[in-house]
């Protein structure tokens, strides 16, 4: 694995954090009251919602899973750098945990981002920042959706 994939896949977990502490900044209650679950907005005096949304209800679970995944991920990395072997094999290996690490971080943030510009793009009083997030995020997602596909292949050619 490059250097340049890794720094792709380190610059989608911070892309990932990022959306989802501003999506659970703005997150607002459902219909049925249940907390971090959807995007309410008002202008005009009309008030939107939208359901669902990245909120804390989606985005704690989301979190969580990427500090185990992470924590996972540099204990197998800091295993097969102290275990004896051919640099080849360590480099095959190494690669692999990256990748699989990359897969659950790219697929996260594919659904994240898509959730969240589906939201934004499907509510009318969200402005102009709103309107240019929900753009921004479709082409994240896509890259995220090649992201995840590639470090699929990567882990499954490793055998």
């Amino acid at each position: 694995m490059s250097v340049r994939v890794a720094g792709l896949l380190v610059a989608e977990a911070v892309a990932l954090l990022v959306l989802l502490a501003a999506a659970a900044a703005v997150a607002s209650p459902d219909d049925m009251g249940r907390a971090g679950r959807a995007l309410t907005v008002a202008c005009g005096g009309v008030t939107e919602s939208r359901s669902p949304w990245p909120g804390g209800f989606y985005g704690i679970p989301a979190v969580v899973s990427l500090a185990a995944a992470t924590a996972a991920c540099g204990w197998a990395l800091r295993r097969i750098a102290q275990r004896p072997g051919g640099e080849g094999e360590r480099r095959t290996r190494s690669s692999a945990i990256v990748a699989a690490w990359g897969a659950l971080v790219s697929a996260q943030l594919s659904g994240v981002g898509f959730t969240a510009a589906a939201a934004l793009r499907g509510t009318a009083c969200v402005g102009t920042a709103g309107a240019v997030a929900g753009w921004v995020l479709w082409p994240l997602g896509l890259l995220a959706v090649v992201t995840f596909a590639w470090c699929l292949s990567a882990v499954a050619g490793r055998r």
